[in-house]
């Protein structure tokens, strides 16, 4: 009997290691915090300990046969300077992200919370300094998830796609192309401030030898936004830059640009970006201009130190990275970034 369970537990044991061969789980993250002397025009300098988007996640995949594939993303979002989690109650939730999907020869499915996909199409896409995080991030470009009225000069982060209740299709690539549509679903409830809405988004990519170029449109009732975008290296520069088209309830329309270079030597990366955003067409004096030098010295694959100056010019009814309209806004920064 003591043999029989033995071959028994054997049994069970390569039946689970089998099981496990067919899957995999992966944690991963980054940690980057920065030093920083900041400026609000008419008030003190101020030094502060900075979080740059830090946070910790877990993926998977499991192969089921055939060329398909079932896999899951959760991520969220924690203060490197605190420690504290990123969601408004103090604690650690997968509100940056939160998806099942299923992929194969046909392209990909997801289903669940997940940022949209035409901000990486176009300016996640150029912001190659600090990967658009801190506050050396565009704080010139209306995120998808958060257009309608007026995000950006009001700094009322309300309205737009939001991230959660989206369904999404991917095309697998067709000769370096690849097309994402999503769908957000209102749940007969107000989607972030409009009710009963369905919000849509849709971002392309196409990437061939040295030239990459993108494409996001998104859509939440009459708020609406379009985005292009196109980056190419050349020895050991990199240029890109981005467009994007605004229309929104209250403030009505404006059109923002950015253009970003890098030079790279060795170890050392040296960056330079800016970008301005022009009136809204019901809103005078709302423009404002940004632009920030920044060095990066990579220590690993994974792990870099850094320095950056950043600075915001805005317009007397622009509100740009700041509480007041009028106000200007600086920084100057050092800082460590560690992937894992």
């Amino acid at each position: 009997m003591k043999i029989q369970r033995v071959m028994l537990a054997v049994l069970a044991l390569c039946g689970t290691s089998a099981a496990l061969a067919q899957s995999s789980v992966t944690i991963y993250g980054r940690v980057n915090t920065t030093i920083e002397s900041q400026k609000y025009t008419g008030e003190d300098r101020n030094s502060v300990m900075q979080n740059n988007a830090s946070r910790i996640g877990f993926k998977g995949e499991e192969d089921l046969g055939n060329g398909l594939k079932a896999g899951f993303v959760l991520e969220s979002g924690f203060a490197s300077d605190t420690g504290a989690g990123s969601s408004a109650n103090g604690g650690l939730t997968f509100g940056r992200q939160s998806e099942v999907n299923l992929s194969g020869n046909f392209g990909m499915v997801r289903l669940g919370n997940f940022f949209p996909e035409s901000y990486y199409a176009t300016a996640d896409y150029v912001s190659m300094h600090n990967h658009d995080t801190g506050t050396s991030a565009d704080a010139l470009y209306i995120d998808p998830a958060w257009m309608g009225r007026g995000a950006a000069v009001s700094q009322d982060r309300k309205g737009g796609l939001g991230t959660g209740n989206k369904i999404a299709y991917r095309t697998p690539s067709f000769g370096g192309l690849t097309v994402e549509g999503s769908v957000a679903m209102h749940e007969r409830q107000n989607v972030d401030g409009y009710p009963n809405k369905y919000a849509y988004d849709l971002a392309a990519n196409y990437a061939t030898g040295p030239l990459a170029l993108g494409a996001g449109y998104s859509q939440i009732a009459g708020a609406k936004q379009l985005g292009l975008r196109a980056l190419y290296t050349f020895g050991q520069f990199t240029v890109g830059g981005y467009y994007q088209r605004n229309d929104e309830y209250t403030l009505g329309s404006r059109n923002n640009f950015r253009v970003s270079g890098m030079y790279a030597l060795g170890a050392s990366e040296f960056h330079v970006n800016v970008g301005r955003a022009n009136s809204w067409s019901k809103l005078d004096n709302s423009a404002a201009l940004q632009w920030t030098l920044g060095y990066n010295y990579n220590l690993s694959k994974r792990t870099k130190v850094y320095g950056f100056y950043t600075k915001v010019d805005n317009k007397e009814n622009a509100s740009y990275n700041v509480n007041k309209a009028g106000q200007d806004f600086s920084s100057f920064a050092v800082g460590i970034r560690h992937n894992f």
